[in-house]
């Protein structure tokens, strides 16, 4: 058991250097605007199933860390342990314009623990909040002189949490998590002239972010019988405000006969290590499922964020109200077959839409997907259950209207789940 403890405790640290090194994971256009690309803080294997959380309590004999409504851990029966990676194909269009890219990194770790009255449970772990990646440029002309805009971005947010859930008599559930936000959120901006000798000036803008945060859940079941039930939920976080050191610094630079950057010039302006804030907004988000136990589960989720109060230093960063709205579920058709392999997978289908925050030339940037995974379990042991999560996303976000960006993108997610009863003495007879 000790050696199990261990390994978990091997991989956070490695995974907690990683999460800290990287940089740019992802490249999206739409991610220069607020804190980037807002991630949905679901494991796989909610993902596969359109990202419902609200209302998912436990979805089968397995146990799953739900830590976006951690009033769900109070159904957390065995140690659990959840790691996983992404990756993503994108295609960028653009008119007749097209770029296509790759990216991929470790995604999350989670830890889940029962307590021991059977009616609570603590979890904590590591995943992504946001993230930023693009780089582009634009072409104008004043005067009989040609200007390149080059503009880029990268970096993005982490979240650590640590959760407490609690059942409050026999259909009643809250939980509530502590978080630490925390990274980077580098933008960069270059003005390029067609003269030869020019002077050529670069603006970078830093913020680096690290703060508390808080999330909180609520759900209430409504038993159908001895193995159907219906679960209501809510989930929501609240409006945080958290500390943000910032860096700006213009400067100007030359280039050599071939096009590269050749030297240094001058400061024109710096600010370096300015304490700011960075005021989170307030969301919601109301969910439901209906499930006969290991065997189907359908849900819904509706969510709503208000990202226009969100503000930087005080500036607020012009974004929009969000909502969304995910349907999915998914199907076993028998958990405890023997002679059939196919028939213990858990098979998962979803559907997710979002107006997102942002608005560029009269468009709302809307975004959607369609997703599907599979839950496939691996040879236990004696104390231990495993299972692993493939989950893909086939969606788009944005439009060709109005010279905008769409994309179109795969996600696939790969999660790897132990369930293990640890803190228990073998006897010897």
């Amino acid at each position: 058991m000790y050696k199990k403890i261990n390994y978990i405790a091997a991989v956070l640290v490695l995974f907690t250097g990683i999460t800290a090194q990287a940089q740019v994971n992802s490249q999206s256009t739409y991610s220069e605007y607020g804190l980037g690309n807002i991630k949905p803080l679901a494991l796989p294997q909610l993902r596969a199933m359109g990202g419902i959380a609200s209302g998912v309590f436990k979805p089968s004999g397995y146990n799953n860390i739900n830590m976006q409504n951690p009033a769900s851990y109070s159904g957390i029966s065995m140690a659990t342990v959840d790691i996983g990676m992404s990756g993503s194909f994108t295609t960028l269009k653009q008119g007749s314009l097209s770029e296509k890219s790759f990216n991929g990194a470790l995604s999350h770790i989670a830890l889940a623990f029962p307590i021991v009255n059977g009616k609570s449970g603590i979890s904590f772990g590591l995943l992504p909040y946001s993230q930023v990646g693009y780089e582009y440029t634009k072409q104008s002309s004043v005067g009989g002189t040609n200007y390149t805009s080059i503009y880029s971005g990268e970096g993005g947010l982490s979240k650590a949490y640590l959760g407490f859930g609690q059942q409050i008599g026999s259909h009643f559930r809250v939980g509530g998590n502590v978080e630490y936000l925390f990274g980077n959120l580098v933008k960069s901006s270059s003005i390029e002239m067609d003269l030869v000798g020019a002077k050529y000036t670069r603006i970078q803008d830093k913020n680096s972010v690290g703060g508390v945060a808080f999330s909180y859940g609520a759900q209430y079941e409504i038993p159908l019988g001895t193995k159907k039930r219906i679960t209501l939920g809510y989930s929501g976080s609240s409006s945080s405000t958290v500390n943000s050191t910032r860096t700006y610094l213009a400067s100007q630079y030359l280039k050599n006969s071939t096009g590269d950057e050749d030297a240094f010039i001058d400061t024109l302006t710096s600010i370096k290590g300015k304490e700011t804030k960075l005021k989170l907004p307030l969301t919601h988000s109301f969910g439901f499922t209906i499930q006969r136990d290991n065997k189907w589960m359908f849900g819904a989720d509706y969510r709503m964020g208000g990202w226009k109060k969100l503000a930087i230093d005080g500036e607020n960063q012009g974004l929009q109200d969000s909502w969304g709205v995910s349907a999915g579920g998914q199907y076993t058709p028998d958990v405890t077959s023997i002679g059939s392999y196919f028939k213990r997978i858990d098979y998962r289908l979803g559907f997710m839409y979002d107006k997102t925050y942002i608005q560029r030339s009269g468009q709302d940037i809307k975004q959607q997907a369609i997703t599907l995974g599979f839950g496939l379990p691996l040879a236990p042991s004696r104390y231990s259950f495993y299972k692993l999560n493939f989950t893909t996303e086939i969606g788009q976000r944005g439009t060709l209207s109005n010279g905008l960006v769409k994309e179109n993108y795969i996600n696939f997610h790969v999660g790897f789940t132990l369930n293990d009863t640890w803190f228990i003495k073998n006897k010897l007879y």
